[in-house]
């Protein structure tokens, strides 16, 4: 679940004349190509204006200027990008949104304290993802419900000591995987853009049995079809599997 809320009294917001103009900042380019389809799928919403993978690029791209919001990942190739969020908001208008798979709380309240307007984890569906980014661009605060009580403490200081942490969600779906649907979905990433024939002839089983796997693969892991499961898959690392390219 997920929570948004106004941080500070608006007039009613309009919608949209225009799609919102989104810039896309993540060091991995399979993440960028993903999220930039994703965002292409709500046209005329939404609009990808451009992405950049390091800090310099957005500090440097003219596009990021002209966005609603920046779609920012706090960690490029080890660069802390919260780092930049002070020189972004002088040279940017829009909005940022952290788009992160970070589950520390410090990290987030650094980033909420630098003058970042929301974050959300890697692992919210599409569709939460694609919600936060409107919330955001309307003016509103947004933070994953299962963040909300550790953040707001962290901003307020006066949040108790953090409850034990439960057991990832995320991590029981990937462990439920077997070994060949684990391989199946290495080889969906790594297949990226081919047709599915291509991608059973690959796994040298017929487009049917395939068909069967995925249904059950998109059962299990939460995500509705291959968009989302080639989101999900990246943004967990399930694509590290192997090196290899599809077809070599």
């Amino acid at each position: 679940m997920e929570m948004s809320f106004v941080d500070a009294p608006r007039a009613v917001i309009d919608a949209p004349s225009r799609p919102i103009r989104v810039f896309l900042v993540d060091d991995h380019q399979i993440t960028l190509w993903g999220l930039r389809r994703l965002i292409e799928a709500t046209n005329p919403r939404m609009e990808v204006v451009g992405t950049a993978s390091s800090r310099t690029e957005l500090l440097n791209h003219d596009a990021a200027a002209t966005a609603d919001v920046i779609l920012l990942d706090l960690d490029l190739g080890g660069e802390d990008a919260a780092a930049s969020l002070a020189d972004l908001r002088q040279r940017c208008p829009g909005r940022v949104l952290v788009l992160t798979a970070s589950d520390d709380p410090a990290q987030h309240r650094a980033a909420m304290v630098k003058g970042a307007r929301g974050v959300i984890h890697k692992s919210e569906a599409a569709e939460t993802i694609l919600r936060a980014i409107e919330k955001v661009n309307n003016g509103e605060v947004w933070l994953n419900r299962a963040l909300l009580g550790e953040v707001l403490g962290l901003l307020t200081d006066d949040s108790p000591a953090a409850a034990p942490r439960q057991a990832d969600p995320d991590a029981q779906r990937i462990a439920s995987l077997t070994t060949r649907e684990r391989e199946i979905v290495v080889t969906m990433v790594h297949c990226a853009g081919a047709k599915q024939l291509a991608v059973a002839d690959e796994l040298k089983m017929s487009e049917h049995t395939l068909r069967n796997h995925l249904t059950t693969i998109y059962d299990k892991l939460g995500v509705r079809g291959r968009l989302e499961l080639h989101v999900y898959s990246t943004t967990h690392g399930l694509g590290a599997a192997t090196g290899r390219a599809c077809g070599a």
